[in-house]
């Protein structure tokens, strides 16, 4: 099979496959939004999932703290983590079904910290701060987003944006960072704005809930992942879109979609 194209990641120097894996269901079936439940897999299921995503030219791995113990299991089971661009986050704490935020300058350091540990790296690709929802009171008076810059000047880290909720968020992030992870679906397109003006600045842009958690495909009622996928790809600047599955026919499917609409 044809390997998924690469993009650069705004200004960052890092290429990232124009699909990357999301890896809640690898650490965390509680508190989330698909149309089916599902079973976390173990750690053969894993294993065999990271190296179909390799084979297909997936390079890009996103994950976070808020998911479980899904940095945990990555640092274990891939084969070797320097091969991989690694997105994680600060700012969400999930304990007990429920989550928590702490975007202080103290946490954001030890998240930060923590994840290399766990993720046996020696420096993150992308550090992205897991907004509450409340954008501009965390750029504003929160410490986590000078904590990245110090980190990356430091060089643990290479690059930081936030997983931002709102356009006036977004729009600070990309005119201020390096990465913006931003909403677009065909019943979301709230974002647009901010992907416009990050392909102005040659920010990178990657995309979540680009397939509403499942519910874009048609036996969740959707429109279609295909239709989901070109609508992404038609906005200039999206560098990648992350998708979660767990199933690997659901994934090869979906390479086999994006090479079709990107090629």
């Amino acid at each position: 099979m044809e390997k998924l194209e690469k993009r650069a990641l705004g200004s960052t120097g890092i290429d990232v496959s124009v699909l990357g894996l999301g890896t809640v269901k690898l650490g965390r079936d509680q508190e989330v939004k698909y149309p089916r439940g599902f079973t976390i897999p173990g750690d053969d299921e894993v294993r065999d999932l990271l190296a179909l995503a390799r084979d297909l030219g997936i390079n890009f791995i996103d994950t976070a703290p808020a998911y479980g113990n899904s940095e945990e299991r990555l640092g274990q089971l891939m084969q070797n983590p320097n091969d991989w661009v690694i997105m994680t986050k600060v700012g969400e704490i999930f304990e007990n079904g429920q989550s928590r935020f702490d975007f202080s300058a103290a946490h954001t350091r030890m998240s930060v910290e923590r994840s290399l540990t766990r993720l046996k790296r020696d420096v993150l690709d992308m550090v992205l701060v897991h907004s509450s929802g409340d954008d501009m009171h965390i750029i504003e008076h929160e410490g986590a987003l000078e904590e990245l810059d110090k980190l990356k000047q430091q060089g643990l880290i290479r690059s930081y944006g936030m997983s931002t909720k709102t356009v006036e968020g977004g729009m600070w992030i990309v005119e201020n960072t390096d990465v913006v992870m931003a909403t677009l679906n065909l019943s979301d397109d709230h974002d647009v704005p901010v992907i416009a003006r990050a392909h102005e600045l040659n920010k990178g842009v990657v995309i979540k809930k680009g397939l509403q958690s499942g519910h874009a495909d048609k036996s969740a009622g959707g429109s279609g992942v295909e239709q989901a996928f070109e609508y992404i790809f038609s906005h200039a600047g999206v560098s990648s879109a992350i998708v979660g599955t767990i199933n690997p026919a659901h994934l090869q499917q979906n390479v086999e979609i994006v090479n079709r609409v990107c090629g």
